[in-house]
C-alpha cells in the first residue's frame, strides 16, 4: 500500500469499526466530539500532505501517531456537554428519548411474565420465603451497575438516566427457579449521554442466586460478599468488572467471557478456589495460588474442602485479576 493512502484508510476503517461496535453496544464514546474538535481533521490532514512525499519510516510513525493520538481524543475525550461547532459558538446538548413508553413492543423484549414499569427510576420486586434459588439477568450495555446492599424485596433497583431506558419482568423458568430480568431497551442511533446512566441494584439475602451479566461498554461493580451465589456469568465486550465474593456454597460456578476488558475478583482468604484459563493475550495475575497444569490454578487444600469455588475465564486482551482478602 502506498504511504499517501494509508492515513487516509486508516481513518475509514477505525471510525467504520466505532460505528459498529457502538451500535452493538461493545464501544462506548461521546460522539458529539466530532462537532467540538473537528479540527484533529485538519490537523490530520496537515501532517499528511507535510510528509506526503516522505517514504522514510519515522514520517510514517508520525503520521499513524497524530492519527491515533488524534482519534483517541474523538472518540474517547470527555470534555463536558458543550461543543464548539465554529470558534466564538457554544452549545449545549441534553439528549432526551421520545420512546412511547407504553408501548411494550418496542423494547425488544420477549421474556416470558409481567412487565413492570419503574416509578420515579425504582423498581422492586417482592420476596416470597419459598423462594429458595433465584435468577436475575442483567443486559444492556453503556451503563454503569452496581450491587453491594441487601434488602427486604426479592430485588430492587433504582436508577439515574434521562431516557426511561430500563425494562424489568419476572417469570419462572422449568425448574421453579424465580427469574428477574433486568434490561435496557433496544435504541436506535446514538445515546449522548450513556456516561450518565447508573443502576443502583440490592437483592435479598436468603436465596441462593444465579447471576447473568451481559453488558458491552459498562462498568460492573458488584460486591457479593452479603449473598449465597451459586453461579455467575460475565460477558462483555469494552467492560470493567469488579467483583467481590464471600464465602461459596457447596459449589459456585463463574463463567467470565470477555473481549478488551477489565476483571478484578475478590475471594475470601479461606475460601478454596481453582481457576481455569483460555485467555489468549490477557494479562493474568491470580495472587495466592498455585499453578498445577498449563491453564489451572488452585488455593492451598482446594481438593479437601468441602465448599469450592471454580471460574472459568476466556477473554482476548484483558487484565484479570483474583486476589484473596
Amino acid at each position: 500500500m502506498k504511504n499517501d493512502k494509508l492515513i487516509p484508510g486508516l481513518v475509514l476503517v477505525v471510525i467504520g469499526a466505532a460505528i459498529l461496535l457502538a451500535n452493538y453496544g461493545y464501544l462506548h464514546f461521546h460522539w458529539w466530539n466530532i462537532f467540538r474538535l473537528w479540527p484533529i481533521f485538519l490537523v490530520i490532514g496537515g501532517v499528511n500532505l507535510i510528509f506526503s512525499h516522505n517514504k522514510s519510516p519515522w514520517a510514517t510513525i508520525i503520521k499513524v501517531s497524530v492519527l491515533v493520538i488524534g482519534l483517541g481524543l474523538l472518540l474517547f475525550g470527555n470534555f463536558g456537554n458543550r461543543y464548539n461547532f465554529w470558534p466564538g459558538n457554544h452549545y449545549s446538548w441534553n439528549n432526551n428519548d421520545k420512546d412511547d413508553d407504553n408501548n411494550n413492543n418496542d423494547n425488544g423484549d420477549n421474556d416470558k411474565g409481567d412487565m413492570k414499569a419503574a416509578v420515579n427510576g425504582v423498581f422492586n420486586e417482592p420476596y416470597n420465603a419459598n423462594i429458595k434459588v433465584a435468577r436475575l439477568n442483567v443486559s444492556g450495555g453503556a451503563t454503569s451497575y452496581n450491587l453491594s446492599d441487601t434488602t427486604n424485596q426479592l430485588f430492587s433497583a433504582t436508577t439515574r438516566d434521562n431516557t426511561n431506558r430500563y425494562t424489568f419482568s419476572q417469570s419462572k423458568d422449568e425448574d421453579s427457579i424465580y427469574v428477574v430480568n433486568f434490561k435496557t431497551k433496544n435504541h436506535n442511533g446514538f445515546n449522548f449521554d450513556s456516561d450518565k446512566n447508573r443502576v443502583d441494584m440490592r437483592l435479598n439475602p436468603n436465596p441462593e442466586w444465579e447471576i447473568s451479566v451481559e453488558t458491552g461498554a459498562s462498568s460492573v461493580d458488584f460486591d457479593l460478599s452479603k449473598f449465597k451465589v451459586k453461579e455467575l456469568k460475565l460477558n462483555g465486550g469494552a467492560a470493567s468488572f469488579k467483583v467481590r465474593f464471600g464465602m461459596p456454597v457447596v459449589m459456585t460456578d463463574v463463567d467470565i467471557s470477555t473481549g478488551v476488558s477489565g476483571v478484578d475478583i475478590s475471594i475470601p482468604q479461606n475460601a478454596a478456589c481453582s481457576i481455569e484459563t483460555d485467555s489468549g493475550l490477557s494479562d493474568n495475575k491470580f495472587d495466592g495460588f498455585s499453578k498445577t497444569s498449563d491453564n489451572n490454578y488452585e488455593t492451598p487444600g482446594f481438593s479437601s474442602a468441602k465448599n469450592k469455588m471454580h471460574i472459568h475465564i476466556s477473554g482476548g486482551l484483558s487484565d484479570f485479576k483474583v486476589r484473596r482478602y
